[in-house]
């Protein structure tokens, strides 16, 4: 019997007015694979999200189809769709991503308790998590609100809130960008590992950094100007391009010192 995809996006076309955004978008993801999107900035990536997520502009248009665990979310907005279709979200800015002025642990308790669970048993699995996301001294991390934390600890609490949400689907939008060396690194092989434990989330992890998209994904597409342009494994993309957009963006990397088909020398 054939395995219902975490996520299933079918020749999706968004308008904004009359300006095509994306088109014909075709994209699949199964329970913990990841699939990296790439892309310059305004090639249509971050659009693909937000058309997944349910939570496009009043203004735009969109046909084609959109399943997240098997439900039909196509013209659903976000806080419209079955809890269970709502795919959980990891953003390049945490600090819009969280409440300033509401604890980190009342925050991640929130869909705990939306889940069933009592505040005694929310408020411990709560901090069970923020340990698991590698935070120390969770107690601690709980009591603050986002402010008070670096960007690293941030984007930590942001992926703890997914995994709290039991979403099936993670997004994660350029989640390294804005963060130093050594802390995008430790955030990667955070992701890489909550989605490679069984039954764990499917990744869509959109970035313009193909570096960062070798060391953790799977599969990867190629988006141009709203168009899929290809598609294939990480590896036979990254060292056998097809598509002359791709042999550019991987020119780029290599002019900037980063030389991916090593990674698979």
């Amino acid at each position: 019997m054939a395995v219902m995809p975490a996520l299933h996006i079918e020749t999706l076309d968004v308008f904004i007015g009359a300006q095509p955004i994306l088109s014909g978008v075709d994209l699949s993801i199964a329970a913990g694979e990841r699939v990296a999107l790439l892309g310059e900035s305004g090639s249509g990536k971050s659009m693909t999200a937000r058309a997944t997520l349910g939570l496009l502009p009043p203004q735009a248009r969109l046909s084609g189809r959109i399943t997240v665990s098997g439900c039909d979310v196509t013209q659903a907005v976000a806080l419209a769709r079955p809890a269970n279709a709502r795919p959980a979200m990891v953003t390049q800015d945490t600090l819009a991503a969280l409440n300033p002025l509401a604890s980190i642990g009342y925050q991640l308790e929130r869909p705990l308790l939306r889940r069933g669970r009592n505040r005694s048993e929310a408020r411990a699995e709560a901090l069970a998590i923020l340990a698991d996301v590698g935070l120390p001294e969770p107690r601690q991390i709980a009591a603050r609100c986002s402010p008070e934390l670096s960007g690293g600890q941030r984007q930590r609490v942001c992926i703890a809130i997914a995994l709290a949400c039991a979403a099936k689907v993670i997004i994660a939008d350029e989640p390294t960008s804005a963060l130093d060396v050594v802390t995008q690194a430790q955030v990667l092989k955070l992701l890489d590992r909550v989605t490679s434990v069984p039954g764990g989330p499917g990744l869509l992890f959109i970035t313009h950094d193909l570096h960062a998209a070798a060391h953790l994904c799977d599969r990867t597409l190629v988006i141009e100007t709203g168009h899929i342009v290809e598609a294939g494994s990480m590896q036979q993309v990254l060292t056998e391009p097809r598509h002359t957009y791709t042999r550019r963006l991987i020119a780029s990397a290599a002019s900037c010192g980063i030389a991916c088909e090593r990674l698979y020398a």
